[in-house]
């Protein structure tokens, strides 16, 4: 009845802690640790001194090892009974955290110990709970970067927080550089950084939330939209094949009406070429008879037949038709041309989206909204340098190169392709492009030009292909004391506004639109263009010496109250 009793163990208790597999000629030394009896010769041999593997206990001499016989029934039984090796899934895999004590095949590492800085798997362990030593080791679940917590000066583990620094430190950094700063426990800041970290993640989840529903409203939006352009252009289609057909219809009728009208005038023709047919064929019968008369040299037969032989025929009514070799119809011409030209421009003309309304429509904005107030404007403040390289020799740069005087004076800058020799004018080195930017400038003088340009402005000269807002490459705002204006293309706009030293320019490029603002307590717009850009844009500024003192812009900072 005992021989047939089934053994209920864990491989683990007949496992080598050195090879990591099941037994194989079983020793047993004083501190009760098994071992394969190769494994603990092969590992002995390459010690100085006899220590246990596992709980690393010495021995002051070489032990005369000896297969346990008892255990190494037990294992063959084992074996017999089919239990299989270490399950697989003890080994490390992808993402798992080696054992450091494992010689051959790693175990996965089941704790890591800041003390020893290396992890075990459960059998290299054990020693943490067995060796008094190692009992106060601190223990944590696997980790694989254990170097990043120890202090890269000193190799000590990191176990202060300093608020001042905002840095993990070791005891000896505490002691030394950071000596009389504010410092507090790993779990203590923890406990802080976990609530920032619950107020952050209820931010992302309540954004994420937004985005979700967002995205699916732009889904459902664009499932109608296609919906929608499809039903377009099937009426589109519609409306084109009745219109084809009327045309046809039309041009149908027009051309029996062109052959009829043709017909009849042909007819009348025909019989006015009969009538002057017979006309010339009588009057060519007189002028025969009248010459006949004319050679006679009977003076008595020629007085007598005189009369009644010049006496001609009335032709008046029979002239009275006028044969028409063209026919013209100006006005459906006309009609006919404005027809083509109206139907292209239907083609050309932008399509028109309607936003529904009602609860039922599907709103959505890919796009933030247009910003308002100030502090909204310079969520999309951007920095500014202008490029001495563009700057007229008329022109000083100060502050940076973010301030720009108007002298009498010329500069010795050296030749540039891309510099004004005609105009006062300097562009800034940033390319703005596919996004939104605002920037401010300060300005005083006479007059003064701010605006953007394309990199392809000339700049050689002084015709209106150079100056900002006279050609198709730049837009400006143009500035004096006593009006505003506005310039694209060689067309002017002005502007009546109160003056203003401070400026506010807006350029939202994907939009196509750029926006100038008189700023003070409130923004006050005061033009907009709305257009398409094609290239990235360059801010500029444009200014002449006046009578008045030296004329100058200034790029103006971020500030912090300007926040």
């Amino acid at each position: 009845m005992m021989a047939e009793a089934q053994l209920f163990v864990s491989q683990d208790e007949f496992t080598c802690s050195v090879c990591l597999d099941t037994l194989t000629d079983p020793v047993t030394i004083p501190c009760g640790h098994n071992f394969c009896l190769k494994c603990l010769t092969d590992y002995w041999d390459k010690k100085r001194v006899c220590s246990c593997p596992q709980c690393r206990r010495t021995f002051t001499a070489k032990l005369d090892l000896h297969r346990n016989t008892v255990l190494n029934e037990v294992v063959k039984k084992l074996k017999n009974t089919a239990i299989s090796p270490p399950p697989s899934q003890n080994y490390a895999g992808p993402g798992d955290v080696e054992c450091d004590g494992c010689t051959k095949k790693k175990f996965r590492a089941v704790k890591s110990c800041l003390t020893c800085m290396a992890s075990f798997c459960k059998t290299h362990l054990q020693p943490h709970f067995e060796i008094a030593a190692w009992k106060d080791h601190k223990l944590i679940d696997p980790d694989g970067n254990l170097k990043e917590k120890l202090c890269a000066q000193h190799q000590k583990s990191l176990e202060i927080f300093c608020k001042t620094d905002e840095m993990c430190i070791c005891m000896v950094c505490m002691m030394t550089r950071h000596k009389n700063h504010e410092m507090v426990e790993l779990e203590t800041e923890r406990e802080e950084k976990q609530k920032q970290l619950g107020v952050e993640l209820s931010k992302i989840r309540k954004t994420l939330e937004e985005r979700e529903k967002t995205l699916k409203k732009t889904r459902t939006a664009m499932e109608q939209m296609k919906i929608s352009v499809e039903k377009e252009v099937e009426e589109n289609e519609k409306s084109f094949t009745d219109l084809m057909h009327c045309i046809e219809e039309a041009q149908k009728k027009l051309i029996e009406r062109i052959r009829e009208q043709g017909k009849r005038e042909l007819e009348k023709a025909k019989l006015v070429t009969e009538r002057l047919e017979k006309e010339i064929e009588e009057l060519q019968r007189r002028d025969a008879e009248l010459k006949k008369l004319s050679d006679t040299k009977d003076n008595i037969h020629f007085l007598q037949t005189f009369l009644s032989c010049c006496v001609l025929p009335s032709y008046r009514d029979s002239l009275s038709f006028t044969a028409m070799t063209m026919f013209s119809f100006v006005d459906l011409r006309k009609e006919l041309s404005s027809m083509k030209k109206h139907l292209v421009k239907i083609s050309q003309e932008p399509i028109v989206t309607l936003t529904p309304s009602g609860p039922e429509s599907v709103l959505f904005a890919l796009q933030p909204p247009e910003p308002q107030s100030r502090k909204e404007f310079l969520q999309y403040f951007c920095p500014l340098t202008m490029d001495i390289n563009t700057s007229n020799r008329l022109l000083r740069l100060y502050e940076g190169n973010k301030k720009v005087m108007c002298q009498w004076t010329k500069a010795e800058y050296p030749d540039h392709p891309e510099r004004f020799d005609g105009w006062a004018q300097v562009l800034c080195r940033e390319a703005l492009t596919g996004t939104r930017c605002y920037w401010e400038v300060e300005w005083s003088g006479h007059v003064m030009m701010i605006g953007v340009a394309y990199k392809g402005l000339s700049r050689k000269g002084v015709g209106k292909e150079c100056g900002l807002g006279y050609n198709n490459k730049s837009w400006c705002l143009r500035c004096s004391f006593s009006q505003y204006s506005v310039n694209h293309n060689e067309e002017e706009l002005v502007i009546s506004a109160p003056y203003s030293p401070r400026i506010g320019i807006y350029l939202d490029w994907p939009a196509g639109s750029l926006s100038f603002y008189s700023v003070s307590h409130t923004m006050t717009l005061l033009h907009r263009f709305n257009t398409s850009f094609t290239e990235p844009l360059y801010p500029g500024f444009g200014l002449g010496p006046t009578l008045w003192g030296d004329s100058s812009v200034t790029i103006c900072p971020l500030m912090p109250c300007d926040h």
